[in-house]
């Protein structure tokens, strides 16, 4: 059922199955709650809240950020808005501040759907869904975007939820990355290079404790499932409880956050883990850029999988 409820977020739209309980907002399409038996695996925000620090929103057509708003597609220079001023970037896309719509609802399953216009900066039309699902095994969800205009677009995609574990500080929980490089980054957190990451304090790709490292973090060149897929996971000690987080293949990278520029309760209380398609900066770069060709579809799946023993 909608619950229509007059709130900052917009009405919420509610999913459920097997203990697991999931909440999308409409302002952002954002992922505002999930629970599981009581346990909040999500550090998300209330219905009457803005979401703080992007918690749960969909970050597209571009995820992290774009040096200056200022980039050139197919020889035509675009200059978006300066969404985070005092780094002088475009971050995080162009949709977390819309009203998505209801498309489908059933008892464990949700779609959102978004109409993204041409705009200055991005003048390219997209239609966006989301299906939301939950079960058993965890949330699961499926995006599918189109490009309805008549123009190649650029695009990228990452999710930014925040998770924590039940008495867990961020100090004690272990960390596993299967990125075996990050990127490096200057003081506007743009990328300037990368690096291995073998032997270094960055060298997550065995479980081990975050400690008092401050990360706000992209890995690459991943350590890849057979399905081609990978994962990133965070566990308490003893492993009373673990959060896994997945992405298909067409997940190239993974951003962690560990929350150290957050303010109040929220610093360094949860973390954030965002499987991204391209790097920062990817509109500039190229990196994995992906350009839709006019009516072409894109499809991705990434999904949250809490464990408690």
């Amino acid at each position: 059922m909608t619950d229509v409820v007059a709130a900052k977020s917009g009405l919420q739209w509610s999913i459920e199955a097997e203990g697991h309980r999931v909440v999308i907002a409409e302002v952002g399409g954002a992922l505002r709650h999930y629970s599981v038996d009581g346990w909040e695996v999500l550090d998300g925000f209330g219905p009457d809240e803005i979401s703080p620090a992007s918690a749960g929103q969909i970050l597209a057509p571009w995820p992290n950020r774009i040096r200056d708003g200022h980039y050139t597609f197919e020889d035509t220079a675009h200059q978006l808005a300066l969404t985070e001023p005092a780094r002088h970037n475009a971050i995080h896309g162009l949709t977390n501040w819309s009203r998505w719509k209801l498309v489908d609802q059933s008892g464990d399953a949700v779609t959102v759907e978004f109409d993204l216009p041409p705009q200055v900066g991005y003048p390219w039309a997209l239609t966006l869904r989301i299906r939301w699902s939950v079960s058993a095994d965890g949330l699961r969800s499926d995006t599918e975007v189109v490009n309805t205009g008549d123009q190649n677009a650029p695009w990228g995609f990452s999710v930014h939820p925040y998770l924590q574990l039940p008495g867990v500080a961020v100090d004690d929980i272990l960390l596993h990355v299967p990125g075996r490089s990050r990127v490096l980054a200057d003081a506007r957190l743009l990328p300037i290079g990368a690096v291995a990451v073998a032997g270094t304090e960055y060298d997550y790709t065995e479980p081990r404790r975050i400690g008092a490292a401050v990360l706000d973090t992209t890995w690459g060149d991943l350590d890849r499932a057979a399905d081609g897929g990978s994962a990133v996971t965070i566990a308490a000690p003893g492993g009373a409880h673990s959060v896994t987080v997945w992405a298909d293949e067409t997940f190239g990278w993974w951003q962690v956050f560990t929350g150290d520029t957050l303010h109040g309760e929220r610093f360094r209380r949860s973390v954030a883990i965002e499987p991204m398609t391209c790097p920062p900066d990817a509109f500039r770069s190229g990196r994995d850029l992906i350009v839709l060709a006019p009516g072409q579809t894109w499809r991705a799946s990434w999904g949250v999988r809490p464990a408690a023993a």
